[in-house]
């Protein structure tokens, strides 16, 4: 079985992809190392649902967008996870309103400031329609949501009566709510920088989720979608404590993306695979689940990508992005995080979400781009599930995420896979975990430019194998495959032994 992507886009990709393969030359020998499977696993779970998406709540301007008539959306939610979480949040949720009837007029708002890369002050209505087309898309994909209530220039009064049609219309569908998308770069257009800080904010927050709880008492919430300062997580771990009587919390979330805006020189291929990129990424979730921890909770990456501010044609629309998603996914998964929501949506949305415009779109014009080739990549960049006219199509990124998704449900291993492949001298990681009915699997991520591996399984028993591999013609090729296979024997002495080229990705079950 093979899924493919962007193959409207092959012919335009062709020269790209000969190019890209004289620039990643097959190195003549292979790096050797064993990995012994371990048969009980003692690491996290991994929850069926870690898979997400992450898009702007203004995405519920278009009613039609997610209702149940979009059946090329649903198509492809199924096709990236048949149990994934919906996030809706970004930059535009702060200037949502909420409309219940069409007679409803648009509230008055607070004054905010202009700041490069925050959406202008345009306000746009959320209807019960909107809501109510969302939860039959949720019922339609067998997804669950994350609902953002704005808080940047939201009171608690409306935000407690758009929760209360939400809670309603979602149900069951509904996990959480979220108050206020970034809370921590507030201080740049929405609050005085001279008082804002985390305790200020909770002070905030805490107005808003004790309103909704008074009218939607089964309420749920995760905070804070912090961006930048990490140690927000700290401190409101240590503040809550002294809350009295505190709304339920039942995930700490936070937002990541690897670096930014499409411009900059330094968000390139090479980077972003370095060990070092997934060495802070160990450093975030140090802190996030300590603070975690605290509060009785689990952390999740409620939005997140490659690059922010729309992504960066080249790395984050190519098939390196798809091996980051991977590997960074069950990076977090080993770190007991609940799951990875993705940012993407229309072109429309994002762009209006960071100022008006895409900085990849100007990236592309200063390299002398046509119109045509423009519109050859999704909008935005980075987007997992790209939207070209009426079509729905995974992109490479969606392709790392599904293939993290692959070991949802199971209990991981705690081993030192990563450490072993690393010493070699490539660049690759590796995970393994036992699924739902016992079966193990393991996912072996070559993220080098040059070095292939071969790695010397042992199982510990004889079996059969089934083979999963996440693969493009080059590394910068904007064209992904999983393909599988199955029924390669384990020897009786339980060993196997696969070699995975460089820029590749393998997953061997045993059965």
């Amino acid at each position: 079985m093979e899924h493919c992507i962007s193959r409207r886009n092959f012919l335009v990709n062709a020269a790209m992809t000969v190019a890209a393969t004289r620039l990643w030359p097959r190195s003549n020998s292979a790096a050797q190392v064993s990995l012994e499977i371990p048969a009980v696993a003692d690491g996290p779970q991994m929850p069926w649902d870690f898979v997400g998406l992450s898009y702007e709540v203004q995405q519920l301007t278009d009613p039609n967008f997610f209702s149940a008539k979009n059946t090329g959306l649903i198509r492809a939610f199924k096709q990236l996870s048949q149990h994934g979480v919906l996030r809706l949040g970004g930059n535009t949720s702060e200037f949502g309103y909420w409309k219940p009837t069409p007679d409803s007029p648009q509230p008055p708002h607070p004054p905010t400031r202009e700041a490069e890369g925050e959406p202008k002050a345009n306000y746009y209505p959320v209807t019960p329609e909107a809501v109510r087309n969302l939860a039959q898309f949720l019922k339609e994909t067998g997804w669950t949501c994350l609902y953002s209530v704005g808080m940047g220039t939201n009171t608690p009064t409306r935000a407690a009566e758009e929760a209360v049609f939400v809670a309603d219309a979602l149900g069951a569908n509904l996990q959480y709510f979220q108050i206020g998308n970034e809370p921590d770069l507030f201080s740049r257009h929405l609050r005085d920088p001279q008082t804002w800080s985390a305790k200020t904010y909770l002070d905030e927050w805490l107005g808003l989720a004790r309103a909704i709880m008074q009218r939607v008492p089964q309420a749920k919430f995760g905070l804070p979608d912090e961006t930048r300062n990490i140690q927000w997580l700290t401190e409101i771990a240590a503040l809550w404590p002294s809350i009295q009587n505190p709304p339920l919390v039942v995930t700490l979330t936070h937002h990541y993306y690897f670096g930014g805006p499409a411009t900059n020189p330094d968000v390139n291929i090479p980077n972003l695979l370095q060990p070092a990129t997934m060495a802070k990424v160990q450093g975030t979730a140090n802190v996030a689940t300590a603070a975690a921890a605290k509060l009785g909770a689990r952390v999740r990456m409620t939005e997140g990508n490659t690059c922010f501010r729309g992504g960066k044609p080249g790395v984050s629309d190519v098939f390196a992005a798809a091996l980051w998603s991977a590997d960074y996914s069950l990076l977090l998964a080993s770190n007991n995080y609940s799951g990875v929501n993705l940012h993407g949506g229309t072109g429309k949305s994002v762009a209006n979400s960071v100022g008006g415009f895409l900085p990849g779109d100007v990236l592309l014009e200063q390299q002398g781009a046509t119109s045509a080739e423009i519109a050859s990549h999704p909008h935005p960049f980075y987007s997992p599930i790209g939207t070209f006219g009426e079509e729905y199509i995974l992109q490479p990124v969606a392709h790392g995420l599904q293939f993290a998704g692959s070991l949802s449900g199971g209990r991981l291993f705690k081993t030192a896979f990563t450490e072993k492949l690393q010493a070699t001298g490539v660049n690759a990681t590796g995970y393994g975990a036992v699924l739902p009915g016992g079966k193990r699997s393991v996912v072996l991520l070559n993220k080098d430019l040059d070095k292939d591996i071969e790695v010397l399984l042992d199982f510990g028993k004889d079996g059969m194998v089934d083979v999963e591999s996440l693969r493009a013609p080059a590394i910068d090729s904007r064209d992904a495959q999983i393909t599988q296979s199955s029924g390669s024997r384990v020897k009786k002495d339980g060993h196997y032994r696969v070699e995975i080229p460089h820029a590749s990705g393998v997953r061997l079950t045993l059965t």
